[in-house]
């Protein structure tokens, strides 16, 4: 294992964050931190058990951009042990920290392997079986996270923590997800609220980029992979013992509560 692969894999399973990532392993380009971050998950899913389980996209909003100090989006893996079923108890000392993003989640019907031209949004729309409410638990092993930079956070599976998700709806085409709302309470305070125009401004365009960036190099997405769009609102963070509530309407519900 390089020495990145193996820091990132001590924080994450020793329960102590790192400055950064060893002088000399960092990477030097996205291209070179998705290679570290297949080094990784694979240490990651080696320990967790499992197998992947699909994806997730990170700073699809222009809120979590301007956060992380980044100009476009960037993926990561989700792990089958990281992916919960609402509702959901989960424990909160593994965290580092507890980042509340509500997100509209993906499941895919059919696979959508490389190809020589890209999909389009009708295409990708057509390969999703499923639609559902979600919440991504972000967490990071680096301790200053928001100012990192894009590559070690790339290497860091994208910040991936845990995913919980809600209710899968599979007549759902004509729904305008853009304009869907979406709403997060605490301890029942509703703390932050959106819809799915803030996910490049509709969550297929963030599926669609994803399987075209998946495409380009080399692998794609298969079917049955989840995949989470990016967060809705204004991320939240979240204490051990607290109780959130992400609602989105008639799609219903993820409860997820710290204990």
């Amino acid at each position: 294992m390089s020495p990145a692969a193996d820091a990132l894999t001590a924080a994450r399973f020793g329960g102590r964050r790192i400055p950064a990532l060893p002088e000399g392993s960092r990477p030097e380009s996205p291209e070179h931190a998705y290679r570290l971050q297949d080094e990784v998950t694979a240490a990651w899913r080696e320990r967790l058990g499992g197998e992947f389980a699909g994806y997730k996209i990170a700073c699809t909003n222009a809120i979590a951009q301007k956060h992380l100090g980044t100009d476009g989006p960037f993926r990561g893996r989700l792990f089958g042990a990281t992916v919960h079923e609402s509702p959901a108890s989960i424990e909160a000392a593994p965290f580092f920290m507890r980042v509340i993003e509500p997100e509209f989640g993906f499941r895919m019907g059919r696979g959508l392997p490389p190809r020589a031209t890209p999909y389009s949004r009708e295409e990708v729309t057509e390969a999703a079986a499923t639609v559902m409410p979600a919440a991504e638990i972000v967490d990071s092993r680096y301790e200053e996270w928001t100012s990192i930079g894009l590559v070690s956070l790339i290497a860091d599976n994208a910040c991936h923590g845990a995913w919980v998700k809600g209710p899968e709806t599979s007549d759902w085409r004509g729904l305008d997800l853009a304009s869907w709302p979406v709403r997060l309470f605490c301890n029942g305070k509703e703390v932050a609220s959106g819809t799915g125009a803030a996910v490049l401004g509709h969550p297929l365009n963030a599926l669609t980029w994803l399987a075209n960036k998946l495409a380009d190099s080399g692998s794609g997405l298969a079917a049955g992979d989840l995949v989470t769009t990016g967060v809705c609102t204004d991320i939240w963070y979240a204490n051990a013992g607290d109780s959130l509530l992400v609602d989105f309407g008639a799609l219903g519900a993820v409860d997820l509560r710290f204990r």
